[in-house]
């Protein structure tokens, strides 16, 4: 699995199943902690639709986290406060480099729960989406 496909998975999973999956990793690994978890300042970069340019729509607060596992290395960098969730994200990373992680397919069935759940809220607030032709077809002339 792709890093950018891994991360998107962990971040939106609730911080116990990450818990759970970073608790087995540490049962049969020493990990060792390079950088502690600390809040920082990332620049949000934004592209405009009309000339297609780059521009930083602000700042957010993102959390990082640098882990070592049996000589393979774990970052996580990853929006908000929660030092918990990004040590477990972090850990589940460097066991991804490492080669041990074991539970691909917790993550597959937290994606397709994911994806389910987008889905829904999509299809609610397609519900209340305003279809400006049809108003222009019915307007007086």
């Amino acid at each position: 699995m792709d890093k950018k496909r891994l991360f998107k998975i962990m971040a939106k999973a609730e911080a116990s199943v990450i818990a759970e999956l970073s608790d087995k990793i540490k049962s049969s690994h020493t990990i060792l902690l390079i950088k502690a978890p600390a809040k920082t300042l990332a620049m949000i970069k934004m592209r405009e639709p009309v000339k297609s340019s780059l521009f930083y729509i602000g700042e957010v607060i993102v959390t990082e986290v640098i882990v070592e596992l049996d000589g393979a290395k774990g970052l996580c960098v990853t929006m908000g406060d929660d030092f918990d969730k990004a040590l477990n994200m972090a850990i589940i990373d460097a066991a991804c480099n490492k080669g041990v992680f074991t539970d691909e397919g917790v993550l597959l069935a937290l994606e397709s729960s994911q994806l389910d759940r987008e889905q829904k809220e999509n299809a609610l607030h397609l519900k209340t989406m305003v279809s400006f032709k049809s108003m222009d077809q019915e307007a007086p002339k």
